[in-house]
C-alpha cells in the first residue's frame, strides 16, 4: 500500500509541474512541462546519488580513513543482504545522516563529521541501519526523483513570476494562470511531504529490527533534534527529506509542512516495537574513532 501510495504521489508531483507549464504557455506549456517531468524523473533515476552527495558536499572515505565506520556499514550491510554501499562524509559539525541511489547495487551512505562525534557506537549503529533500510525499500531513489521533481517545480514557477509568467496568449484568466504559478510550489512541498512521511516510520521499523536495538534508535533521535535545534546541516532545502532529521522548526506553520513525522511519535513507536520484540537490547561496542 505504501509503495502504491509513493507512486501516486510522484504521478501528482509529475501532474504539477504539467500544470505550472500549462499555466505559463499554454499547451505547448504543458508539454514542455511533460517533457521536463520526464527528463527530471529520468535523470533522478541515473544520477540522484551524484546530486544529493553534491549538495551536502559528501566526500567519500575510504576503509583506512574510516576502519570503524566502514566495519559498521559492511556488518549491518551482510545483515540486511545488500549489497555494501559507497560511504560518504559530509564535512559540517551538525549531527545529521542520508542515504542515496537508484537501488542497493548502486547506493551511498553518508554521514557528517557532527554525528560521528556525537553519538555512541550502539546509537550511530542504530542510525546507519535506518539509512540501509531506506536503501533495501528503495526510498533513496523515490525521495531524490521526489526532490528533483519539486526543485524543478519551484523554479520553473520563480522563473514564471520574474520574467512574465501569468500571460495567457489564448484568452485564459491570467489570475488564475500566476495563481497557479504562485501556488505549484506550496503543492509540490505538500506532495514531497507525503512521500517522505511514507517511508520514515518503515525505515526506523527496519532499523530496529535490523539491529535489534530499537531503544538505541530512540536515543539517536532524540540526541539529533535536540542538536538540529542548535545546528542545521543545511544545504538544499530540496534534500532534506534525505535526511535522518530535519533541521529545526521555528514555527507552526514550519510544522505542518515537516517533511518527516514527529520525533516523539517516531520515538514512542520504537519503544512499543522494543517491548514487541522482547525488550531485546544489543551491547555498546565501544566508543567511535575516525582517522581522515
Amino acid at each position: 500500500m505504501n509503495q502504491l501510495k509513493t507512486l501516486g504521489l510522484l504521478a501528482l508531483l509529475s501532474g504539477i509541474l504539467v500544470v505550472v507549464g500549462h499555466a505559463i504557455g499554454g499547451p505547448s506549456g504543458a508539454t514542455f512541462g511533460l517533457m521536463m517531468a520526464a527528463v527530471m524523473n529520468l535523470g533522478s533515476w541515473f544520477y540522484s546519488d551524484r546530486l544529493a552527495l553534491a549538495a551536502y558536499r559528501a566526500q567519500p572515505v575510504t576503509a583506512a580513513q574510516a576502519p570503524e565506520l566502514h566495519g559498521m556499514v559492511q556488518r549491518l550491510s551482510q545483515r540486511a543482504e545488500i549489497p555494501m554501499p559507497a560511504v560518504y562524509i559530509v564535512p559540517s559539525q551538525a549531527a545529521n545522516a542520508f542515504a542515496t541511489g537508484r537501488d542497493p547495487e548502486h547506493a551511498a551512505v553518508a554521514v557528517t563529521e557532527g554525528i560521528l562525534r556525537m553519538l555512541p557506537s550502539d546509537e550511530l549503529e542504530g542510525v546507519l541501519a535506518h539509512e540501509l533500510s531506506h536503501i533495501t525499500n528503495r526510498d533513496t531513489l523515490t525521495q531524490a526523483v521526489a526532490a528533483t521533481v519539486a526543485g524543478a517545480i519551484s523554479w520553473l514557477s520563480q522563473m514564471a513570476f520574474f520574467f512574465g509568467g501569468g500571460r495567457d496568449s489564448e484568452g485564459g484568466n491570467p489570475i488564475v494562470a500566476l495563481a497557479s504559478i504562485m501556488i505549484a510550489p506550496l503543492a509540490a512541498s505538500v506532495v514531497q511531504m507525503g512521500i517522505s512521511r511514507t517511508r520514515e516510520f518503515a525505515a526506523d521499523e527496519g532499523a530496529a529490527r535490523l539491529t535489534g536495538n530499537p531503544r538505541a534508535l530512540a536515543n539517536a533521535l532524540r540526541r539529533l533534534e535536540a542538536s538540529a535545534k542548535s545546528m542545521s546541516l543545511g544545504g538544499n532545502p530540496a534534500y532534506q527529506p534525505l535526511l535522518i532529521m530535519n533541521g529545526p522548526k521555528r514555527n507552526f506553520l514550519a510544522n505542518l509542512f515537516s517533511t518527516h513525522p514527529a520525533t516523539g511519535d517516531r520515538i514512542e513507536r520504537l519503544l512499543q516495537l522494543e517491548q514487541n520484540l522482547g525488550g531485546t537490547q544489543s551491547q555498546r561496542i565501544g566508543g567511535f574513532s575516525l582517522s581522515l
